[in-house]
């Protein structure tokens, strides 16, 4: 019997052991970080999910900017090719405008050409002339006109000098005779320089 006790003694003693240990090495604080952890796992399961729903958002906000940038790269080309087309027949209205101007003078060489045949030579100079005439009426109503050379003080932004000449009789830098006409555009626009010989 007194063994028994003693026996029974010891296992109580223990147990009481067995608690205050638990107690001394926080088994008790463990569950309680336990409780913490689960705690904070649907923390971290909320921060996770948020990242995801950015980056869902961030490929929705690129794939509009992907599709707003190949709608405008679409509407830049079907730009392009409108005004190249626009451009291409406002060149050949132009053209045709031009040459509908110098069809009359086309016909007036023919006529000329005829009138040598059974004339001669007076009525080639008449018609060549007239012809000159149509053709500088019709550059004059485009805003095509001659350059001024001819006893004009020599510019080199509407005159290009082939030669020069000393000569006392002149002033310096003046235009004393020309060799090719020029033309210019609106007064603003050299089409061709004049070619003249220039008294130093």
């Amino acid at each position: 019997m007194d063994k028994r006790k003693t026996d029974e003694k010891q296992i109580e003693d223990v147990t009481c052991e067995v608690d205050n240990t638990k107690k001394n090495t926080g088994i008790d604080n463990g569950q309680t970080d336990g409780n913490e952890q689960q705690t904070l796992q649907p923390e971290n399961g909320n921060s996770t999910d948020k990242k995801e729903e950015d980056i869902d958002k961030k490929a929705e906000e690129l794939d509009e900017l992907k599709d707003r940038f190949q709608r405008l790269a679409a509407e830049f080309d079907n730009y392009k090719k409108r005004t190249l087309k626009e451009k291409e027949k406002l060149y050949g209205c132009a053209v045709a405008d031009i040459v509908a101007a110098f069809l009359p003078v086309l016909d007036n060489i023919e006529r000329a050409v005829s009138a040598a045949d059974e004339q001669g030579g007076q009525s080639i100079r008449e018609g060549v002339q007239l012809i000159h005439r149509q053709i500088l009426d019709i550059l004059s109503n485009m805003g095509v006109k001659q350059i001024e050379a001819l006893g004009k003080p020599f510019n080199p932004d509407f005159h290009e000098a082939v030669s020069h000449v000393e000569d006392e009789k002149y002033g310096e830098n003046e235009v004393i005779e020309e060799f090719q006409k020029g033309y210019i555009y609106k007064d603003e626009i050299v089409i061709r320089h004049s070619m003249v010989k220039v008294a130093n």
